[in-house]
């Protein structure tokens, strides 16, 4: 398998805020952290979902965009 950049990643979900509207990701086979926001979202998520991510570059780093539930 090959590790593209940017598809298909999976991780879950260790913190969402749903009033304020973004939370963090880890990413499953790294165990890195990536800040997602509501507007980055395809299927609202909450605390634990397990979700498939893509990595977009944003103004504090890479940010967990396209996120969907698994």
């Amino acid at each position: 398998e090959e590790e593209d950049k940017n598809t298909g990643r999976q991780g879950k979900v260790s913190f969402f805020d749903t009033s304020k509207g973004f939370g963090f990701i880890i990413d499953s086979q790294t165990q890195e952290k990536f800040f997602c926001h509501v507007s980055g979202l395809i299927d609202e998520i909450a605390e634990n979902d397990n979700v498939t991510f893509e990595l977009e570059r944003g103004m504090k780093g890479m940010n967990a965009v396209r996120v969907k539930k698994v």
